[in-house]
C-alpha cells in the first residue's frame, strides 16, 4: 500500500496518508492566497479515513462558514483545507512534495496576474549569491527534516 509522509515547519504536527491521494491542485482565490501567505494554495485532497496525525493534530482558524484551516500551532506552517465535502493537505507539507504535482487550478478569478510570468525571472542558486556566503556558511537550520522515503521513524 502507498503510504505519504509529512509534517510542519517545526516537526510538532506530522502526518500519514494511507494510501492513494486524491486530485491535486492550486487555488487562487484571495482566501487560499491570504491562509498560505502566497500567491496560492498548492492542495491534495485525501480520501476518507486515509489520514492519520502521527505527531500532535494541527490547530484549526474557522475562515468561513463551510471551512476550517488547519495549521502548526508552533510555528504556523499552513497544513489542511477542511470543508464538508473532504480535507486536502498541503503539497509543501508532504516531506516529497515533488511526488504531488497540480493537475488542476482553482479559483483562477483571484489569480496575480505575474504569477503566470514567475518562470522568466532570473534565478541563481543560493551560494551563487556573495553577498550571502557568510550568511549561508553561518545558518543552522532548526527545520524539522523530511522523513527519507516515507520512513517516520526518521522524524523527531
Amino acid at each position: 500500500m502507498t503510504s505519504h509522509t509529512g509534517g510542519c515547519q517545526c516537526g510538532a504536527v506530522r502526518f500519514r496518508v494511507e494510501g492513494e491521494l486524491g486530485k491535486a491542485s492550486i487555488c487562487h482565490c484571495r482566501m487560499c492566497q491570504k491562509a498560505f501567505g502566497n500567491f496560492f494554495a498548492p492542495l491534495v485532497s485525501v480520501p476518507d479515513g486515509a489520514l492519520v496525525w502521527t505527531k500532535r493534530e494541527p490547530a484549526r482558524f474557522r475562515s468561513s462558514n463551510h471551512v476550517l484551516r488547519g495549521f502548526c500551532p508552533s510555528c504556523g506552517t499552513p497544513l489542511t483545507y477542511e470543508a464538508p465535502d473532504g480535507v486536502a493537505l498541503a503539497i509543501g507539507a508532504f516531506d516529497d512534495p515533488a511526488a504531488v504535482p497540480p493537475t488542476l487550478q482553482y479559483g483562477v478569478e483571484g489569480k496575480i496576474a505575474y504569477v503566470d510570468r514567475l518562470h522568466e525571472l532570473p534565478g541563481r542558486a543560493s551560494e551563487d549569491d556573495a553577498e550571502a556566503l557568510e550568511f549561508l556558511r553561518t545558518l543552522v537550520s532548526c527545520q524539522h527534516a523530511d522523513a527519507p522515503d516515507g520512513d517516520e521513524r526518521g522524524a523527531a
